[in-house]
């Protein structure tokens, strides 16, 4: 899903069936997202967060703890307050790990189609509030595609390459510069499909 900036390498969770079936569900992924980037938090924070309530928020967070994708933050609560953290830093999986589980395949399906709807729109917000950024920053951004002849073993070795630079500064990443900020980088390569039927 995403790679941290900190310096620190990420605890990356290679998901099975039990787990990515789980994580299938909209507010779910919503909320691993929102405690991956925010830290721990609150069920009540939580739901305030992502306009929903509490008794939801729960539930739900309680149903990532079963398959261990959220664990509780006994340090961080007082009292009744339960706070709750990301497990791991990444989840992963490969597109060919559930073809013999049409239940979990449909879930991966799922999730690879709404990880492209929360980068489209990551992509809009950045779109309604870049006039108001820093010019530094405008220039600093891009968008841009590319089309290439690759065969799938060039198509794995240039995914092998991005990650690597994306590693390179991660690792080399100063979160305390006075201009840093969290920013979203998102790569995908895949066959384009002309037709969709």
């Amino acid at each position: 899903m995403c790679e941290m900036s900190n310096g620190v390498e990420p605890k990356i969770v290679h998901v099975d069936a039990r787990q990515i079936r789980a994580l299938a569900h909209p507010l779910r992924v919503q909320l691993l997202g929102v405690l991956r980037t925010n830290g721990p938090a609150t069920a009540t924070d939580l739901a305030a967060e992502l306009d929903t309530n509490t008794g939801a928020t729960s539930y739900h967070l309680r149903q990532l703890a079963e398959v261990g994708l959220v664990v509780e933050e006994p340090a961080e609560g007082a009292g009744r307050r339960r706070y709750w953290r990301a497990a791991h830093d990444v989840s992963s999986w490969q597109s060919t790990d559930f073809e013999d589980d049409p239940e979990a395949r449909a879930a991966a399906d799922w999730l690879q189609g709404r990880h492209f709807q929360f980068v489209a729109e990551f992509a809009q917000r950045w779109t309604a509030v870049q006039h108001d950024r820093p010019r530094e920053w405008r220039q600093a951004v891009d968008f841009s595609d590319t089309l290439l002849t690759l065969s799938p073993a060039q198509l794995r070795a240039l995914n092998d390459d991005l990650r690597a630079v994306v590693r390179r500064y991660r690792d080399s990443a100063e979160p305390s510069a006075p201009d840093a900020e969290q920013v979203i980088l998102f790569l995908a390569g895949f066959p384009l499909v002309r037709d969709a039927r």
